[in-house]
Order: structure tokens, then C-alpha cells, then sequence
């Protein structure tokens, strides 16, 4: 749009409003108090007028256009893998865009409209948010060679009171977690020695006997085959669980696709040592993990 074009457009705007919009100079445009306050309403005009659009696009065609998938960093190099997959067999018209990125800032993407799926940790809590819950899974107990609880099997919570804990950064929800575990078995002071940015690191660094870590089943086989000075000890009935969903906007547009999707990924997400739920489980951040025998045998 040109410049005069604009200006027209813009003075237009203002003699239907019946208020000065722009304090123009020589040198510079500024929005006047009252521009200010119609530029807030402005957006959201423009936020239901982009949701408009979407909405008529999927009426059109399911399945087609872009679509925006924020994952946190804790799932994203284990479980895009099948989500890439089942989308390029199942979706092949679906624009798949994705943001890796920690969860406070996924969720504030997810609520402000920059993304419009999420896969992360649940429960959230946020108002405005649907959850979809895909699968439950237990973490481990990842140690050093030499160990006293490395390979062992029906692991006591209680355990954790005692041990040197490494942990993510701050900002990561599977840090929070931890501490979570740690409480619940009776843990009063903080775990934290050192802590690192991703699992990776953090499961090097217990290869170098700087201690030990928790690591969601997802994550175990593709962070502990990079070094051989590791063991893996499974907890006690029941586990620490955390539970995987995708979660969207109330009333999406787009939301009878997303539950579709949802129910895809529950069955492609099967031969992964996880434990699928319904569509309508209740969003709890611990489970049951089943006996620990079989759970050692999945793992192989």
C-alpha cells in the first residue's frame, strides 16, 4: 500500500470515528491517546477476523494449511518422530510448523494466538486451555556405573531423600516435576548441585559420576545409548508418572481436527513405552505404573 494511499485510508478512518487517531509532524507519527486506546481494539478485531478466516479454511478443507505445534524441549527429539511421521502419511496437505520452546512460553503462544497446538507436560491450569491427554509414562532412575541403585528394580521413592540430584534449568517444566517427586518422598532441602539446559547434558554429566537423574521412559533409550558408564533403576509400584496431551484454545476452530489428531497420535504413540488414556481421562500428573518386571522387559 502506498503512503498516499494510506493516509488516505487512515484520515478516512478518523472522520468516520469522529476522532483524531495520528499526531502528525514534519519530522514524525505518533498515535494520539486516542489511537492508543482504539489500537487495543483494533487487535482483537483483527485476532477475530484471522480466527474467521481459519475457521473458514478448515469448513473448507480439514486437514490443509498451516498449522502451529509448539513442544517443549523435554518430548520434542522423542516423540517428533511419530508425530512427523503419522502427519506426512495420514496429513500430507498439512503445513506442519514447529516451535520448540519451554513451556511458559508455549503456553503464553498458544493463548495469545502465535501457535495453535501445543504438546507438553499437563496439567496446566490455564484458563482458556483444553487439554487432550495422549499418554501417561514413568520416569526412571538414571545412575553411574557402580552405583547402588543402578539396575535395580522396585526402587522405593524414599530413596530419592538421600541422593545427588541433578537437574534441568529453571524454566523447564521436567525440573518441577522432579522437585515434585522429591517432595512427595519426604525430601525437605533442595536437590539442586548442578544443573544443565538438556537432558543430553544432564545425562553426561551422570556418566561422569557427578550424580544422578530422573528421565521420563520416552526419553531413556535415545539419552543413555550415547554412553556406556550408565545403569537404569525402576521405581516401585507406583511410579513418578507425568502425562503427555496436546492442548488447544477453547473453542478453536479448528478443535474437531485437533481431537481427530489427538486420537491418531494415541494409536501411532502405542508401541512406545508409554501407557495410552481415553480422550476423557481425568489430567492427573502422577499414575500407577504397572508391575516393574514387565516395565524392565519393555525397555529391553
Amino acid at each position: 500500500m502506498s503512503q498516499p494511499a494510506l493516509s488516505g485510508a487512515v484520515s478516512a478512518l478518523e472522520e468516520s470515528l469522529g476522532v483524531t487517531l495520528l499526531e502528525r509532524t514534519t519530522r514524525k507519527v505518533l498515535l494520539s491517546p486516542a489511537g492508543e486506546r482504539l489500537a487495543v481494539r483494533a487487535k482483537a478485531v483483527l485476532v477475530e477476523v484471522g480466527a474467521l478466516l481459519e475457521e473458514a479454511e478448515a469448513v473448507r478443507a480439514p486437514f490443509t494449511g498451516v498449522l502451529r505445534l509448539g513442544v517443549i524441549p523435554t518430548v520434542a527429539p522423542y516423540l517428533l518422530p511419530t508425530v512427523l511421521r503419522l502427519v506426512h502419511d495420514r496429513y500430507p496437505h498439512l503445513d506442519l510448523q514447529v516451535h520448540e520452546e519451554q513451556t511458559a512460553s508455549l503456553v503464553d503462544g498458544l493463548t495469545s494466538g502465535r501457535l495453535d497446538l501445543l504438546l507438553l507436560a499437563v496439567p496446566l491450569g490455564v484458563p482458556g486451555v483444553v487439554e487432550l491427554p495422549l499418554f501417561d509414562e514413568d520416569f526412571v532412575l538414571v545412575t553411574p556405573l557402580g552405583h547402588g541403585l543402578g539396575g535395580r528394580e522396585g526402587i522405593p521413592r524414599e530413596a530419592l531423600r538421600k541422593l545427588k540430584l541433578l537437574l534441568l534449568d529453571e524454566g523447564h517444566c521436567l525440573r518441577d516435576q522432579a522437585l515434585d517427586i522429591c517432595r512427595e518422598a519426604g525430601r525437605e532441602d533442595a536437590p539442586v548441585t548442578t544443573t544443565a539446559a538438556g537432558l543430553s547434558t544432564l545425562v553426561q554429566l551422570v556418566a561422569g559420576g557427578l550424580g544422578v537423574t530422573l528421565l521420563p521412559r520416552t526419553a531413556l533409550k535415545v539419552e543413555t545409548s550415547r554412553s556406556t558408564q550408565l545403569l537404569t533403576g525402576y521405581f516401585a509400584n507406583p511410579a513418578p508418572t507425568r502425562r503427555i496431551a496436546l492442548t488447544m484454545r477453547t473453542g478453536a476452530a479448528r478443535g474437531a481436527e485437533y481431537e481427530e489428531l489427538a486420537a491418531a497420535l494415541r494409536a501411532a504413540l502405542r508401541p512406545l513405552p508409554v501407557r495410552v488414556v481415553d480422550a476423557d481421562a481425568p489430567t492427573t500428573p502422577y499414575a500407577t505404573r504397572p508391575d516393574a518386571s514387565a516395565a524392565a522387559a519393555e525397555a529391553g
